[in-house]
């Protein structure tokens, strides 16, 4: 090792505490061109600042100290800005909320539940403003809560959760590293006073899939407790939104947002650089998905077409609403795409291929450079990520944080028709997208609760 990478190392190490304390006891989250810095990993600190070379560490921990003394809480800082700032302090005070945290209720405890729960309450990752507050489901069995338990703790999928996970019987409750969180079993939105159990003003995620229209999901709306509600799913009569793309259409009046669907964050933020860029006259998405608990694992009766053919050994045609539901977060797409998907016999990570028709010529390089520069900025690099390897396999991108990665090696171009492949995580990276949506609808209550106080003042 050099001198230089050992020092870099050692100001790195200096910061974990730094992070952690920020985290845990103010709710501050740490941002570096839109990339959490996270207070369990020194190596994850070390490949996020290789990144930004012209960054001084020395000053980067300076920063991280002024951001403590100051008392922010509940809020995102941007690194990047404050080192900018000379008066760092009063750049933290306007954005620093005097409330608690948004109490967040998980009705559902299925693969989506259970990683929003997973990066919710990872040691390290802050989620300014919001605490996991209840769970939501029905008895499956005398010992649910173990299994429950269980299944937050080992995955088959994205491996043992690096927390502590405890029962506790006698509150009926998980403890999730040292934070309580209340079991609640019922069966219907209507069973459920949520005042009762001391939660009061919560957003409620609902990762059930069985409500999709706003008249079904008012009956969360209309219980003791929630203020607001999230859709893990397309959804009708209701704003559709895509991270980073969308998010700026919500308002204090939408109190019922969906977070579209896996494939629909995976190719929105890609689609919405191309149509800026080049304009897109028409197009058509395929998607080879990867299997899911909606499919059948032998031969059996299923609802829908060829869906009740054993998962595990075909490839499954089926049909995709993920290219119309671009239009609800890129208008001017209306109408101009087409979609279909193919599921095959992989547990986690699909691919969407997209081929379109642009309305000016480019070329490969154009576009994979276009799409390199929106993956490294600010405001797509949660949702856009690049891969420039030969070897790249689905396997490699369990875990993405990001909603969609560019194989940049694959993207074929000629004239104005251009082939992308995109990448996705469709459990992990999806909720990395709902879970920033929850930030975004926290910090907006915070920021209406903090006026409300000042003017009570």
């Amino acid at each position: 090792m050099t001198s230089t990478w050992l020092q870099s190392l050692s100001q790195a190490e200096s910061m974990i505490p730094l992070l952690g304390k920020l985290g845990r006891e103010k709710s501050v989250k740490v941002e570096l061109a839109g990339k959490t810095l996270m207070a369990d990993s020194v190596t994850g600190l070390m490949t996020a600042f290789d990144q930004y070379p012209e960054l001084d560490l020395v000053q980067v921990y300076r920063v991280l100290e002024e951001v403590l003394i100051s008392g922010a809480s509940h809020t995102v800082v941007e690194l990047e800005s404050l080192i900018a700032e000379a008066d760092v302090a009063s750049v933290l005070a306007a954005q620093t909320a005097n409330t608690s945290d948004t109490p967040v209720v998980l009705y559902g405890f299925g693969r989506i539940g259970r990683l929003l729960a997973r990066r919710m309450c990872t040691l390290g990752h802050t989620t300014p403003g919001m605490s996991l507050a209840a769970i939501v489901v029905r008895k499956a069995c005398d010992n649910d809560l173990t299994k429950r338990a269980s299944l937050l703790k080992y995955d088959s999928v994205h491996g043992t959760y690096d927390g502590l996970v405890k029962v506790d019987e006698a509150n009926q409750a998980l403890i999730i590293n040292g934070s309580p969180v209340k079991v609640i079993y019922a069966s219907d939105p209507a069973d459920v006073d949520y005042q009762a159990y001391g939660i009061d003003k919560a957003l409620l995620v609902d990762n059930t899939g069985r409500w999709r229209d706003h008249d079904g999901l008012s009956v969360h709306l209309n219980r003791p407790g929630i203020e607001r509600v999230v859709l893990t799913a397309p959804g009708k009569a209701m704003k559709n939104i895509v991270f980073g793309v969308n998010d700026a259409d919500l308002t204090e009046e939408d109190r019922i947002v969906s977070a579209a669907s896996c494939t629909t964050n995976a190719i929105t933020p890609i689609l919405s650089v191309l149509e800026d860029k080049y304009g897109i006259e028409s197009g058509h998405v395929e998607t080879v998905h990867a299997y899911t608990n909606d499919q059948n694992l032998i031969d059996n009766i299923h609802k829908g077409d060829r869906r009740g053919r054993a998962a595990g050994m075909n490839m499954v045609m089926t049909e995709t609403g993920a290219a119309k539901a671009v239009s609800k977060a890129i208008p001017s797409l209306e109408g101009k795409l087409s979609g279909s998907a193919i599921r095959v016999p992989v547990i986690n990570v699909s691919i969407a291929v997209l081929s379109l028709n642009l309305k000016s010529k480019a070329s490969v390089e154009e576009i994979n450079q276009l799409l390199k520069v929106a993956s490294n900025s600010a405001e797509l690099t949660g949702q856009i990520g690049y891969s420039d390897g030969a070897d790249a396999v689905s396997s490699d991108f369990i875990g993405s944080q990001q909603a969609g990665i560019l194989d940049s090696l694959s993207t074929k171009v000629r004239d104005n028709q251009a082939i992308l492949y995109v990448w996705y995580d469709n459990e992990y990276g999806y909720s990395c997208q709902v879970v920033r949506l929850m930030e975004k609808l926290a910090q907006a209550d915070m920021t209406k609760a903090k006026l409300l106080e000042e003017q009570a003042a």
